[in-house]
């Protein structure tokens, strides 16, 4: 399977960043890809009041993304809001393309480092699980990446890959941690992990999560296969989903599992 990853640096004009994402879904189109992964907030940084931002998933923006997908004949998975209850939102991520239409909520709430994502998101429930072209490929949004119960959920549940969009938040450390545990959620769930997180911010944005590039692609057996650096950019890889099970014939800890 081609993938493709679009390491953006969104705006909060969420007009802007759809004609971003117009240009990435061109780009990956030209090249081959069945799947585009862009980071979380495509629709619109962080930093500034999301309940304004919010459309349902069938609104405007997101019904743009599908056609700009339906039209390319891929998957595109971008970050968006929607609503959620009590003047709060909902981190989504849109599936859009290639026969799907679906949504996941993001289930993890950054309350880290200082931020408190919770105070205007509302968490989500339910993992996502998709078939692009017969193969399995699940959903997870920034900070679930530490969470290694979801991922092996999703690779339980037949996931072979798992999509990691991301906002990751700037500090001492961070983009080695962000590459530790993309390395490490692939062990644990012996399943391609492929990150693709929001490029460096420019400015700080009073705090706000607004990303750090390195998007990266890692293989069932933990190696890694390529990464961004902090600027903008696109990677595209082709991946054989067989060799998750090839790795999970020698290595199966998803059957040995005992908790």
């Amino acid at each position: 399977m081609r993938i493709a990853l679009a390491q953006i640096s969104s705006s909060a004009d969420p007009a802007a960043n759809l004609e971003l994402v117009r240009e990435e879904v061109a780009a990956a189109a030209s090249a081959g890809a069945r799947l585009l992964v862009l980071p979380e907030a495509t629709m619109c940084r962080f930093g500034v009041p999301l309940a304004p931002v919010a459309q349902p998933a069938d609104g405007p923006w997101a019904s743009a993304l599908t056609e700009l997908a339906d039209a390319a004949g891929l998957t595109v998975v971008a970050g968006g809001f929607t609503p959620g209850s009590r003047g709060r939102v909902r981190n989504t991520l849109f599936a859009r393309g290639g026969g799907i239409h679906a949504d996941y909520d993001k289930v993890h709430l950054y309350d880290a480092f200082g931020f408190a994502e919770s105070d205007s998101v509302e968490p989500g429930a339910e993992p996502v699980l998709l078939d692009v072209d017969g193969v399995g490929v699940g959903l997870t949004t920034c900070y679930d990446l530490r969470f290694p119960g979801l991922f092996t959920h999703l690779a339980g549940s037949g996931a072979r890959i798992v999509v990691v969009s991301a906002s990751w938040g700037a500090g001492p450390g961070k983009v080695e941690q962000w590459r530790l545990l993309a390395r490490a959620r692939a062990l644990d769930s012996t399943s391609f992990v492929v990150a693709c997180g929001q490029a460096l911010a420019t400015e700080d944005h009073g705090g706000a999560p607004t990303g750090v590039g390195h998007s990266v692609v890692v293989s069932p057996d933990g190696e890694l296969l390529a990464e961004l650096g902090e600027e903008p950019g696109r990677l595209v890889v082709d991946l054989d989903p067989a060799l998750a099970d090839d790795v999970r014939a020698v290595l199966p800890v998803l059957l040995n599992r005992r908790f």
